[in-house]
């Protein structure tokens, strides 16, 4: 991180066992690792950031949209001037789980050979690292991105969505991430500011008003019994 210019590092859940070889390893950049902050979750680490982008070398249907790093980088320099960029990345065992990625507004990928693609975790943060180096070296200066809703204000926002399509039937019970992270990709590669946040923070509300009022109303006629038990069933 220090060889390409990045100070802030974040730990979710460290393990303490492991304090004594990462000093011993860090070398010069040990005042980055004596500063680094450490949080039991990943939702606390990224609160406060208004892009969260995560890195991934899986395929599927819900790591698809995974953009090459080295195009993704311009983008988040210009959104790094108005707040803060979170590049996430899972532990090099087994990377990020696909419960990790309701966290994320972008998907980041490095092109590797097909045949063997996954690189270790030193790797793989060097060369997102070098790539945002030299993303900030070619744009600066450069026009400023728009200032971006906290992380934390996106993912009440989602929830709250979940809930209201939930409710009128638009999400199947079942599998509803299978949509939702669709929804998480679409807004995500434009990033939400926070009057955005508010507008489908209030769309999400209305849908939930129309579909406990469609409920109530239905109540008394021959068609509603099942409607109005499954709004009930989903209220939070």
């Amino acid at each position: 991180m220090k060889n390409m210019g990045l100070q802030d590092l974040v730990l979710v859940g460290p393990a303490p066992q492991r304090e004594f070889w990462a000093t011993a390893m860090a070398v010069h950049g040990r005042d980055v690792l004596h500063q680094a902050r450490a949080f039991e979750s990943l939702s606390d680490a990224v609160a406060d950031c208004q892009v969260v982008v995560g890195t991934t070398c899986r395929g599927g249907p819900y790591r698809g949209a995974a953009e090459n790093i080295e195009t993704l980088a311009p983008s988040l320099v210009r959104h790094a001037q108005q707040g803060v960029v979170a590049l996430v990345f899972g532990p090099e065992d087994h990377g990020l789980s696909n419960d990790d990625l309701r966290h994320f507004h972008r998907l980041a990928t490095i092109p590797t050979a097909a045949q063997y693609p996954s690189l270790n975790l030193a790797q793989a943060v060097l060369l997102c690292c070098y790539e945002l180096q030299r993303a900030f070296q070619r744009q600066h200066p450069s026009p400023t991105a728009a200032a971006l809703a906290p992380a934390a204000d996106v993912a009440f926002m989602f929830e709250r969505l979940q809930v209201a399509l939930l409710q009128i039937g638009f999400l199947h019970p079942d599998n509803p991430d299978h949509i939702m992270l669709a929804l998480r990709r679409l807004l995500g590669r434009t990033g939400l500011d926070p009057r955005e946040v508010r507008i489908l923070l209030g769309l999400a509300r209305q849908i939930e008003w129309y579909a406990r009022a469609r409920g109530s109303s239905l109540a008394g006629g021959g068609e509603s019994g099942n409607r109005e038990s499954v709004a009930e069933g989903r209220e939070p």
